[in-house]
């Protein structure tokens, strides 16, 4: 079971995503790190990693509003939950970056990290969940999906490919990598 930190994540998480929608749909943005955050509590993470989970993409897409956003993740939710956040997050400047270059960067960080790194199955999860909708979301409209996202479809189908041969590398093993592998694969070849 989980603790009150968990409690008091949730409630965090909700506050600082709370005006961010999904791309292309009128969807609350915590949805999808709630589906994260149970993809890894399911998967047998740790309730750090969980908490990790919630708020993996705080960094990365709440920091301007929230210039302070690391030191409130370390004092409200711990060191190793703050090192799962950034683990997860692909740039800490506002504006971002190139999409291309914060990928490749991303990418390379990941593939130096251990495969015990408690970031690394969160980062698993995010992907499997954001692979996952797109799928079904080209189901509905076809490639115009990939006109939500900077890398277009040749460019996130790069990323997702790269993605899912570093996880099958770091978790050959895994439920979430084999599921991220297919998933992959199907929209490769749609």
């Amino acid at each position: 079971m989980y603790s009150e930190r968990f409690d008091r994540a949730l409630v965090f998480t909700s506050q600082v995503h709370r005006q961010q929608r999904r791309k292309g749909v009128d969807v609350p943005y915590i949805n999808h790190l709630m589906g994260v955050a149970s993809l890894v509590g399911e998967a047998g993470g740790t309730e750090d990693q969980v908490i990790g989970a919630l708020l993996h993409d705080s960094i990365e897409d709440c920091i301007k509003e929230y210039p302070d956003i690391e030191e409130q993740l370390e004092v409200r939710f711990g060191v190793t939950v703050l090192k799962i956040v950034q683990g997860c997050t692909d740039t800490w400047t506002h504006p971002k970056p190139p999409w291309r270059e914060r990928k490749e960067d991303y990418l390379a960080r990941l593939r130096k990290k251990p495969a015990d790194d408690p970031s690394v199955l969160v980062s698993l999860a995010d992907k499997l969940h954001n692979a996952g909708s797109i799928l079904v979301d080209h189901h509905e409209i076809g490639d115009e999906i990939f006109e939500r996202f900077r890398g277009k479809k040749d460019g996130t189908l790069w990323y997702y490919s790269e993605l899912a041969e570093i996880f099958d590398e770091k978790l050959p093993d895994g439920r979430l990598t084999k599921q991220l592998r297919a998933v992959v694969d199907r929209l490769v070849n749609l």
